[in-house]
């Protein structure tokens, strides 16, 4: 394990990142208005998977060429991610592929899927890409994941930019990473106790170029939220608690699924994020106090 000095903590010269990831789970008919106000606001990166049990990847792309069309944004502003969801996380009444496939069906039906929802022209594929494709999570044998992993492999760069893995544990990701072609960029998942924080596991992706992305950050943190730090900061620079857990996680070099559907808040998080940013760089000596203390709190 990395030692205290190579710790996942941004210096305290750095900005916050503002940019959230949208999450877009669960948000049902409501997806298409809400991924709209989240570029309006000014979210840039969406996350979405081809699982239509809990995700409408469709409506996603809907909305997104909506904003295009609309001058909100072109598509080399926006940054998508999305998944292929194997057949135990699916709705066997709602797949986009047959659970009786081939792996190698399952996987490449599921990426043209993900292709045509989210092409950035109604009237054509052509230009379609993902920034990120991830296993929504391991499969069954490791024997699997890694045969998922190679073909996607395939597209690689032409029409994937990188690839990643969500819901995993480090032994799974070690073996993923030894044996890939193509090394993982990105890993998603639950941020909250019962993983211990993932501290191991965020150590090997920072020593490997890793991203870290969290979801559950609020919901799985109640005690997190009412911690000490948590209540100074907001209190200092006069955000709410969520803002101040989000600031003080994004400390920690992660990055942060936000899934509101409140259109005031995905303003106040992103103008509260901004806003504990530049108190950061004003108040060095209170940020470090606040830092030291919150960080043995996701250990």
């Amino acid at each position: 394990m990395a030692s205290s000095h190579r710790s996942s903590f941004k210096g305290l010269e750095q900005p916050l990142e503002p940019s959230f990831i949208y999450g877009t789970a669960w948000k049902k008919d409501q997806t298409k208005m809400l991924v709209k106000e989240a570029l309006k606001a000014g979210f840039r990166k969406v996350d979405t998977a081809c699982q239509p049990r809990h995700y409408q990847e469709s409506l996603v792309g809907e909305a997104l060429r909506e904003a295009y069309s609309e001058g909100i944004i072109g598509r080399n502003d926006v940054w998508l991610q999305t998944k292929y969801t194997s057949p135990a996380g699916q709705d066997f009444n709602n797949m986009p592929y047959h659970p009786l496939d081939p792996l190698e069906t399952q996987v490449r039906t599921s990426v043209s899927s993900s292709l045509r929802n989210l092409r950035p022209s109604e009237d054509s594929e052509d230009g379609s890409y993902i920034d990120s494709f991830l296993l929504h999570s391991p499969l069954p044998t490791i024997e699997q994941t890694i045969e998922a992993w190679n073909i996607l492999e395939s597209y690689v760069p032409e029409k994937i930019r990188a690839l990643g893995i969500s819901n995993v544990s480090l032994p799974i990701l070690q073996a993923v990473y030894e044996h890939a072609t193509i090394k993982p960029s990105v890993v998603q998942n639950r941020f909250y106790p019962a993983t211990k924080y993932d501290l191991a596991l965020r150590y090997f992706c920072l020593e490997h170029d890793i991203s870290y992305q969290s979801f559950w950050t609020l919901t799985g943190n109640p005690r997190l939220l009412k911690s000490e730090p948590v209540l100074t900061l907001a209190k200092l620079c006069q955000v709410n608690e969520s803002v101040a857990l989000y600031a003080l996680v994004m400390d920690l070099g992660i990055v942060i699924l936000n899934g509101t559907t409140s259109v005031q808040h995905m303003d106040e998080d992103l103008a509260g994020i901004a806003k504990v940013s530049r108190w950061k760089l004003a108040h060095a000596t209170n940020w470090a106090r606040l830092r030291l203390a919150f960080q043995p709190l996701v250990r």
